[in-house]
């Protein structure tokens, strides 16, 4: 082979290799647009001085359980000062950053209105926590710093392979101070994940129901005096 050829087919290589190269970076581009929007403060906060409790199980459980309950309550509770006659606490959500679960978000606050009466979630811009989406490798939790700044962060795969309105109402849960129980039956809504994702139960039970009255009714020492981050079924 000539000299000129040579150069020819180097040439025709090199163009090749651009125009593959050009390609695998649209290809990328394509495939990042295309994955959902993490909710990349919330997630980022988790290992900063958050605690946390997640639909299937998380360490130092009870603590966060309390930590994110007195923040929220002590945020309510303040707001409900400026009408002291009020027999039932409201409790303010924004939901504005998780768009995705608006419905889940609007069920989960029906659910629950609709099965205690100590206690009532509103929507509202000045929120004593709020609702994040996005992806997660530990899945949906509640969290909060322990001063008044807390949120419930539901992500896109768990509700996806769970019923994501029991995953919303499940994690409001821990909002109004229930603990997990993922050792109990589907029956349980915070039994969590622990049944496992053919559980489509949405409702607090008897017990559950009657645990989140009594704590929004006695406030902050109802929590402590009775023990409402031991398993109590």
């Amino acid at each position: 082979m000539n000299h000129s050829m040579q150069r020819s087919l180097k040439r025709s290589t090199q163009r090749s290799a651009l125009v593959a190269a050009a390609t695998l970076g649209l290809a990328l581009a394509a495939a990042t647009a295309a994955v959902p929007a993490t909710a990349a403060t919330p997630a980022s906060q988790a290992g900063q001085g958050m605690t946390r409790s997640s639909y299937v199980g998380s360490a130092q459980e009870e603590a966060n359980n309390k930590a994110f309950f007195e923040a929220v309550m002590k945020s309510a509770k303040a707001k409900q000062a400026a009408s002291p006659g009020l027999r039932t606490v409201t409790v303010t959500y924004d939901a504005r950053q998780a768009p995705s679960f608006a419905n889940q978000i609007a069920q989960s606050a029906q659910i629950w209105n609709s099965s205690v009466r100590n206690v009532r979630l509103q929507a509202g811009s000045n929120a004593d926590f709020r609702y994040y989406e996005g992806n997660d490798s530990r899945g949906s939790y509640a969290s909060t710093d322990g001063h008044g700044r807390g949120y419930v962060f539901l992500d896109y795969r768990q509700n996806q392979q769970y019923d994501s309105v029991r995953v919303t109402a499940h994690e409001t849960g821990h909002v109004l101070g229930l603990p997990d129980h993922y050792s109990g039956p589907c029956s349980e809504l915070m039994s969590g994940g622990g049944p496992g994702p053919s559980c489509t139960n949405r409702y607090p039970n008897a017990n559950e129901r009657s645990r989140v009255d009594s704590l929004w009714r006695n406030g902050l020492s109802a929590f402590d005096k009775q023990g409402a981050l031991k398993k109590i079924y």
